[in-house]
């Protein structure tokens, strides 16, 4: 990692930011983007406030910087959740347009500059085929389909995503603590690790598939054994 250049998008908190923690830690040097300015400062990491739902700005962004090595895309959303005889369709399409569409535009601006690896962060919902994320499902999933397509047609920039299951981290935040502490505890109790996974858990996996040269257009679960 000594001397690669890595920009993350959507790192002020969470994967994203333990992701920028783990590969600085091993010699990178990282650049951070988020939509909160207090929030990419308390990170201290170089940063931009950068609002990946906005190509003209991605844009701008990516030539300034001009050429670096990885780009990690680590957006989120828990719009969509719920049985689908009852979601609100209204709320599906807010979850593509906090994570689906802001991811691609997101690599698609970095792609003249992006000279070895793309990460993109998707979720266990993608695959995992559980009742009531249908919905989420689909946003990680249309995004993780896409994965292997971009590395045929990109190399010999690599391209790969990491499948993160439950992870505590502040994606979370949207249930309150106690209901969270109770699904958390059943969480764990049929994960063959025994506990929820922590952001550093993914973040491991983000340093792998940047330093393993020989991995492209593969989805990299981090689950615990919950799928």
């Amino acid at each position: 990692m000594k001397n690669q250049s890595i920009i993350l998008a959507g790192a002020s908190s969470g994967i994203g930011l333990a992701s920028a923690q783990r590969l600085a830690s091993e010699g990178a040097s990282v650049f951070v983007t988020g939509r909160s300015l207090d929030k990419l400062a308390a990170t201290g990491f170089p940063h931009a406030v950068v609002d990946s739902s906005d190509r003209a700005a991605l844009d701008t962004f990516f030539a300034a910087r001009g050429a670096f090595d990885h780009l990690v895309v680590s957006l989120g959303s828990h719009k969509g959740l719920g049985p689908f005889a009852s979601l609100d369709l209204s709320d599906l399409r807010e979850g593509f347009n906090e994570k689906y569409w802001p991811a691609l535009h997101t690599v698609q601006a970095a792609l003249p500059y992006v000279r070895r690896s793309i990460t993109v962060l998707t979720a266990i919902s993608a695959t995992g085929r559980m009742p009531g994320t249908s919905g989420i499902g689909a946003v990680n999933g249309a995004l993780e389909l896409m994965v292997p397509i971009w590395a045929r047609e990109l190399a010999p920039v690599r391209v790969n995503a990491v499948s993160p299951g439950v992870i505590d981290t502040p994606w979370w935040d949207f249930v309150p603590a106690t209901e969270r502490a109770a699904a958390f505890g059943q969480y764990a109790a049929q994960i063959p690790l025994k506990r929820v996974g922590r952001a550093e858990d993914v973040a491991e996996v983000v340093a792998f598939l940047i330093r393993a040269e020989y991995v492209t257009g593969r989805a990299i679960v981090v689950d615990g054994g919950l799928g």
